[in-house]
C-alpha cells in the first residue's frame, strides 16, 4: 500500500451540489472583461460544514486555472499563514468575490456589482455563513470588501454575528511595484496592517486543535520571514493533484507575444527542486 493522501471531498453534498451544477458563463460574465474560457473556479477548503472562518477573495489566476481551486500560489500561501496565526489549519473555506479570472485592470470594478453576478456569489455565501459555525470572515482586497458588504445587506441578521477584518490583497506589494511604488514599504504598510487585524480574529475563531498558543496573533515584522508562508494543506486541492501544486516555486504563468496570445495559453512546468527523476 502507498502513501495515505488526503483530498478535497468535491461538491457531491447540498447546496454545491447544485451550486456547481449551474453556474453562470458569459452569458453573466462578459468575455471581454473576464476569461470565460478557461471555467470557473468555485472555492478551496472544507464544505463539511467544519470551517470557521471564510476567506473572500478577488478572482481566480494561473495557478488557479489549472488546479481548479483559489488561492493556491504564493497569494494563497501567505493567506496560509495569516490563518496559521489564527490558529486555523484546516477549519477554512474561501471563495473568491468572481469566478473566473479577471481580463483587463477595470473589469472588476464595471461587473463587482452586477444583480446576476451578485445573485450566484450571495447563494454560495448563504450556503456558507447562514445557520453554520464560521464566526469569522476575511476579505482581501476592495472588489472582495465591496462584495461582502453587498451580501451583508442581504443577511442582515447573519452578517451581525460575524466578525470581519477588511485586508489588503497578499499580491498588492508587488502590484504596486510594478506601478513603480516602493516594495518594501507597501509590504511593510500590509503587514502591520495584517498584524492589527490578528487580535480581533483570535478572539472570535475557535482555533483547530493542537494549535501552539504562542503562536496565536504573533504579529508580523516589516517584511516576510521564515514561517510566514504556510503551505496549501494536501487536503484543499483534487484527489491527485502533484506536491509540486502546493510549492512557493511559480508552476504556472500566462505566456506570450501579445495580450491575446497570453490570454490563450498558460505555460505549466514542474519546479526545479521537484524535478527527482533521474538524468538521462
Amino acid at each position: 500500500m502507498g502513501v495515505r493522501h488526503e483530498s478535497c471531498a468535491g461538491y457531491g453534498v447540498a447546496p454545491f451540489a447544485s451550486l456547481v451544477a449551474k453556474y453562470p458563463g458569459e452569458d453573466v460574465y462578459p468575455i471581454e472583461d473576464f476569461r470565460v474560457e478557461w471555467g470557473p473556479i468555485f472555492h478551496r477548503g472544507r464544505l463539511d460544514g467544519s470551517a470557521r472562518i471564510l476567506v473572500l477573495g478577488q478572482d481566480p489566476a494561473a495557478h488557479e486555472a489549472i488546479s481548479r481551486r483559489i488561492l493556491v500560489g504564493e497569494a494563497g500561501q501567505r493567506v496560509q499563514g495569516l490563518l496559521a496565526r489564527v490558529g486555523i489549519t484546516s477549519s477554512h473555506v474561501m471563495v473568491n468575490a468572481f469566478l473566473y479570472s479577471v481580463f483587463g485592470q477595470r473589469g472588476g470594478n464595471r461587473h463587482i456589482g452586477d444583480d446576476a453576478i451578485a445573485g450566484y456569489r450571495n447563494r454560495w455565501l448563504d450556503a456558507l455563513l447562514v445557520g453554520t459555525q464560521v464566526s469569522a470572515v476575511v476579505t482581501f482586497g476592495t472588489l472582495a470588501a465591496k462584495a461582502y458588504a453587498a451580501w451583508t445587506a442581504t443577511q442582515p441578521e447573519t452578517a451581525a454575528a460575524i466578525h470581519v477584518a477588511t485586508l489588503t490583497h497578499p499580491t498588492y506589494p508587488e502590484s504596486a511595484a510594478r506601478a513603480g511604488g516602493p516594495l518594501a514599504e507597501t509590504t511593510a504598510a500590509m503587514l502591520e496592517q495584517w498584524s492589527a487585524a490578528l487580535p480581533g480574529l483570535v478572539a472570535h475563531v475557535v482555533p483547530d486543535p493542537p494549535c501552539g498558543q504562542s503562536d496565536l496573533g504573533r504579529p508580523y515584522a516589516a517584511t516576510w520571514r521564515d514561517g510566514d508562508l504556510v503551505a496549501i494543506p494536501e487536503g484543499d486541492l483534487p484527489a491527485g493533484a502533484p506536491v509540486w501544486w502546493r510549492d512557493l516555486d511559480q508552476w504556472a504563468a500566462r505566456t506570450g507575444a501579445d495580450s491575446q496570445t497570453k490570454r490563450a495559453t498558460i505555460t505549466v512546468a514542474v519546479p526545479k527542486g521537484a524535478r527527482t527523476w533521474p538524468p538521462l
